[in-house]
């Protein structure tokens, strides 16, 4: 079984058997409480699976997302697989969203006026174009260019769950994993002093 985190626009926990089964699913769609739910999520999750021992490694969301938020999916993820002293697995949160989905750009609120954005195509393990990008909601078609026709899917949340599966597919089919390097696409609002 693995643990799957994503923190990326609400909050998301799953267990998700070695077979890419869905075993339980907790989120919650608040965009500014992760670390409030973040601890009861993975608790409530662990319960409902009923045999904790069996987490045999966590696949962590790496975004794209906001700094706050994105950072605490990736910290609970680390903690946990630091403890059990089990494998990490890292994924782009908008492969969780293009999973199965074909030719189409994902796209999730990066706060500000702006948005991030992935392009995928085909139905193959792994088809994203290339890393994330951010841009203004208004400027998507140029900056998407020859890939403005493809259709848009808008989702306010990432299902750990569908995470895990990705991760099983990635695994099954011997893909390389993303580096466990958080996806911002912009810097903290909040920087250190002189």
């Amino acid at each position: 079984m693995f643990l799957a985190i994503d923190s990326s626009i609400g909050t998301s926990v799953a267990i998700v058997s070695s077979k890419g089964e869905i075993l339980v699913e907790k989120s919650s769609e608040d965009p500014r409480g992760h670390a409030e739910f973040i601890g009861s999520l993975i608790t409530g999750a662990l319960v409902e699976a009923g045999d904790p021992e069996s987490i045999e490694g966590v696949v962590m969301g790496v975004g794209p997302g906001p700094f706050t938020g994105l950072r605490v999916g990736m910290v609970a993820a680390k903690a946990f697989s630091l403890s059990r002293q089990i494998q990490i697995i890292p994924v782009i949160s908008h492969d969780a969203i293009a999973l199965g989905a074909g030719d189409v750009v994902v796209i999730t609120d990066a706060k500000r006026g702006e948005i991030a954005y992935s392009v995928y195509q085909g139905k193959g393990i792994k088809n994203r174009l290339h890393e994330p990008k951010l841009c203004r909601i208004e400027d998507l078609d140029l900056s998407l260019g020859d890939f403005s026709q493809l259709k848009k899917v808008r989702v306010s949340t990432v299902s750990a769950g569908a995470l895990g599966q990705v991760a099983m597919r990635y695994a099954a089919s011997k893909v390389e994993f993303d580096s466990i390097k958080p996806r911002y696409l912009r810097s903290p609002d909040v920087t250190g002093g002189p």
